[in-house]
């Protein structure tokens, strides 16, 4: 659930404020990463390393220490984790906020207080997957019902280190009432050449208006730059660890991007930042290409426009491809240096493919009442297109959401291990991405420079 880190992160609340928090969790990243002890590789030797088993003990006991981020999801997870206890209440869970970007780190390296299990983004897990139990026999009974992208991104070298929970499809929200004033029918958005096309229609009709949105914060603009990427069935790097910067499509989104710039289409701002959500509200900002958890704007932050957006299925980057992609998300771990490993299994297992656990996290809850629906189960039988576990928006026009996001879900492409040196490829990539924004780079420049850039300082330099 991501805002998680915004990027991933995940309680709908926490994305707003996420840009700054995740720049700062990037630079203390980076700053650990620096001077403290290596913390590992998505494509070093530790994978395949120690793997759990299921516990034999039909009457489990003893206690657990799980980590989750502070905010609406913990206390979404302590409602949940009630009903755990309920179903085996010989285990006792201690259940902390933590800032587990400023804590995980160091905790595992030194092995003191390490906690049994831990809420993580995706991005984060393969550069912990030398200190993490690996879940592939665990996971088994489940991993072919399981989104492959979030099977994909949680593998290094072939085991699986992370209990893929959420999925965060990308979609395409849209300012129903402001295109249908224009005359623009969403439903003949098929790909983005159409996207480009309802733009100028739409500019035609409101002189001055920049209908789509095109993220000013580097952090973020590099996080959907990824989830355009994932459209087309590629990341930032490969299974093997390789940078795919220089390649096709990288090549065809950025131009599409410095196209939407260069012909005055875009509203440059930072995510739900003052500046976004004024042009949001007075309709010049109508086209909105972003993960699911952008329907808290709808229903936290827009007043004059609250009720008049809609999402649909992302523009396909040619016909009949693929209308989704992933942008952020999170899973569970369990440290090698847990106490209680197997117990921390048995509350993941409950959480995320039990249908009493599941339910508790989406469906109707004290901090949702509606059910928390800023992202989906990764667990494709969770994910029912008929059995919605979140309710109709009505900040939304009453739309079912469900279904539309569990639709695109299903067509997001398989993915790779999120590589270690994401969050510093920022440094690189997202800001480069905003100079070519600020229309000082062309998009085969930030491919050749931030390319380089990455390869010398982050790969090579590891």
């Amino acid at each position: 659930m991501n805002p998680t880190l915004g990027r991933n992160g995940r309680s709908a609340r926490s994305f707003a404020r996420r840009g700054t928090a995740i720049a700062a969790a990037a630079v203390l990243a980076a700053g650990l990463s620096a001077c403290g002890p290596d913390i590992g590789s998505a494509s070093g030797p530790a994978a395949g390393g120690a793997m759990l088993e299921v516990p034999a003990n039909a009457s489990p006991k003893g206690e657990i220490t799980i980590w989750d981020r502070s905010g609406d999801l913990f206390k979404v997870f302590d409602a949940a984790i009630r009903k755990f206890t309920e179903k085996y209440p010989g285990i006792t869970v201690h259940h902390e906020a933590v800032d587990i970007d400023s804590k995980l780190q160091n905790t595992l390296i030194t092995g003191t207080d390490v906690p049994d299990g831990v809420f993580l983004d995706d991005a984060k897990v393969g550069g912990y997957v030398e200190h993490l139990y690996n879940l592939k026999d665990v996971l088994a009974p489940y991993t072919k019902d399981i989104a492959k992208q979030k099977v994909d991104v949680n593998t290094v070298n072939g085991g699986i280190y992370g209990v893929p929970f959420d999925l965060d499809p990308g979609l395409l929200f849209y300012n129903a009432k402001a295109l249908s004033a224009a005359g623009i029918d969403p439903n003949g958005i098929k790909t983005y050449d159409d996207l480009l096309a309802a733009a100028k229609k739409y500019q035609q009709y409101k002189p001055g208006a920049k209908p789509i949105h095109l993220e000013q914060n580097a952090f973020n603009s590099q996080l959907q730059l990824e989830m355009y990427a994932s459209q087309l069935g590629t990341s930032l790097a490969g299974a093997d660890g390789q940078l795919r910067l220089n390649s096709a499509p990288y090549q065809q989104i950025l131009t599409w991007l410095d196209t939407v710039q260069k012909d005055g289409l875009g509203t440059r701002a930072e995510y739900l930042k003052p500046s976004d959500v004024g042009a949001l509200d007075s309709g010049d900002e109508v086209f909105y290409p972003w993960a699911i958890w952008f329907d808290y704007a709808p229903q936290q932050q827009l007043t004059a426009t609250k009720g008049d957006w809609r999402a649909m299925a992302l523009p396909a980057w040619s016909d009949g491809g693929a209308r989704s992609g992933a942008m952020g998300g999170s899973s569970f771990v369990i440290p090698k240096d847990a106490k209680n490993p197997q117990l921390s299994w048995l509350l993941y297992q409950f959480l995320t493919f039990d249908q009493a656990g599941y339910t508790a996290v989406y469906g109707p809850n004290e901090v949702y009442p509606g059910g928390t629906n800023t992202s989906i189960p990764a667990y494709q039988p969770a994910a029912d297109p008929a059995k919605p576990l979140f309710q109709p928006i009505d900040a939304m026009g009453g739309q079912d959401l469900w279904q539309t996001a569990v639709e695109a879900g299903r067509q997001i492409p398989g993915g790779a291990p999120i590589p270690v040196w994401w969050d510093g490829a920022v440094d690189y990539l997202g800001t480069d991405l905003q100079k070519m924004l600020d229309g000082s780079m062309t998009p085969q420049q930030v491919i050749d420079q931030a390319g380089k850039d990455i390869q010398t300082n982050l790969i090579e330099r590891k």
